[in-house]
């Protein structure tokens, strides 16, 4: 019999994780009954309700199985960890906030089934704020035309991904993980699925601007060139600009010495405009420096530290 490992990564999702494992464990008992299956709900440090909830579930069910953080480790390494801890044929990544489709499952599984190593759902429509789904789709765009790596434009990583994917995921001992970005490099077979994303079920979006501003960063520090590329062409442009601008006032000023006053006003704006200019791509540049002084500050560190873990098996190997 084939197992498949359900793994939810959640943070302060009191209202939710109970009903989530609910309409999950009916899913696996009328339309996928032929396949064990296991849940994993990965808790990043919650501060509600959340974990007293979760140790319930895993008494009622020995197939409902929690791993408790030691302190927060962030959006990006604490599902990537959780997705290393599965030990199904699949693992299905899915939030705790209902608003990506549960009823999706047997759809990945039947894909799955079809040889497609990864599903990987794409968001199509969003009930989310509207300003935010444009910055989303610029974002996406700007990415994916900068990136050496042909980016998966709207996928959260929600979705399925086979165990021989998770192994190469846990061989790659990357202190910085971004999963987006190595399911768009690896290259395995993938189906994409699209849906429309819902508007929360309960509670409140733990990804405010800053959060999703770091995830952006990552993204753009990990799989481009062309941001420092573009800083220094567009110095040597503006260098040259600047030169031919200065060179037509000293001649303007040689020809008609008394009529063509310089005035200050043009050294302002120049100041003003060339100092932005270098404050902003010092600022980008500054990401980079900072993303290489993370990586190496993290290096050979777990991705996370555990504080406990519910229902697994004793033989089974905790990975890093």
């Amino acid at each position: 019999m084939k197992k498949i490992s359900i793994m939810i990564p959640c943070y302060n999702e009191e209202e939710n994780v109970v009903p989530l494992s609910d309409e999950i464990v009916k899913i696996f008992k009328t339309e996928l009954a032929s396949y064990d299956y296991e849940i994993i709900f990965v808790d990043n440090f919650s501060t509600d309700n959340t974990r007293p909830l979760l140790r319930e579930l895993c008494r009622q069910n020995q197939r409902i199985k929690a791993i408790f953080n030691a302190r927060n480790f962030g959006p990006n390494s604490s599902p990537y960890y959780g997705l290393c801890q599965t030990s199904g044929d699949c693992t299905i990544l899915i939030v705790a906030d209902f608003q990506e489709p549960v009823e999706l499952i047997p759809t990945f599984v039947h894909e799955w089934e079809n040889g497609y190593k990864i599903i990987s759902a794409i968001k199509t429509k969003s009930k989310e704020n509207k300003l935010i789904r444009f910055m989303r789709s610029c974002y996406y765009k700007t990415i994916k035309k900068m990136s050496d790596v042909d980016q998966i434009e709207h996928f959260t990583g929600f979705g399925l991904y086979d165990k021989s994917f998770i192994d190469v995921m846990k061989s790659l001992n990357d202190p910085t993980p971004h999963l987006r970005g190595v399911v768009a490099e690896m290259g395995f077979r993938r189906k994409e699925i699209k849906y429309e994303q819902q508007k929360r079920k309960a509670g409140k979006s733990k990804f405010n601007w800053y959060v999703l501003y770091d995830m952006a960063m990552l993204s753009f520090t990990s799989y481009t060139k062309t941001g420092l590329r573009i800083a220094t062409i567009s110095g040597f442009i503006i260098g040259g600009l600047t030169l031919i601008v200065a060179l037509v006032y000293l001649v303007l000023k040689l020809m008609y010495w008394d009529d063509f006053p310089m005035g200050i006003a043009p050294l302002i704006l120049g100041v003003f405009f060339f100092g932005s200019i270098q404050l902003f791509f010092i600022g980008f540049i500054g990401e980079y420096i900072m993303a290489i002084n993370t990586r190496l500050r993290l290096m050979n560190r777990p991705l996370v530290i555990e504080e406990e873990r519910i229902n697994f098996s004793s033989d089974f190997k905790l990975e890093d």
